[in-house]
């Protein structure tokens, strides 16, 4: 993962471990986090999604696949993919697993988290 000042906040930020995770969610006060895993189809096809949320909004986006990171499943009750959770200051606000979302729809329901 870059370091907290060279996040570029345009794009999604590719985590790899829950040390990473852990390390972004103490460094940013807003953050979008998809859980994901390979070969999710609706996963890949939020691909894009995030891309457009993260250039729209004040929070950092990132991704990361829990399989990489079995604790991971446990700790933030993964029961089925994507999954989405909006971190304000360190405390998971909301989550989401209902499938695909359109950039507009999960625009609004980041926003809804952090009054704008």
């Amino acid at each position: 993962m870059s370091q907290p000042a060279d996040l570029n906040t345009d794009v999604p930020v590719a985590l790899e471990s829950e040390a990473d995770l852990d390390e972004l969610i103490e460094s940013q006060p807003i953050i979008l986090v998809e859980f994901y895993t390979e070969g999710c189809g609706v996963c890949h096809s939020m691909e894009p999604i995030l891309g457009l949320v993260a250039r729209e909004s004040d929070a950092v986006v990132a991704t990361i696949n829990p399989r990489d990171d079995p604790p991971l499943i446990d700790r933030f009750n993964v029961t089925s993919v994507p999954l989405h959770v909006i971190f304000i200051d360190g405390e998971p606000v909301k989550r989401r697993a209902d499938g695909f979302i359109g950039a507009d729809k999960l625009t609004n329901w980041l926003r809804s988290a952090y009054g704008e």
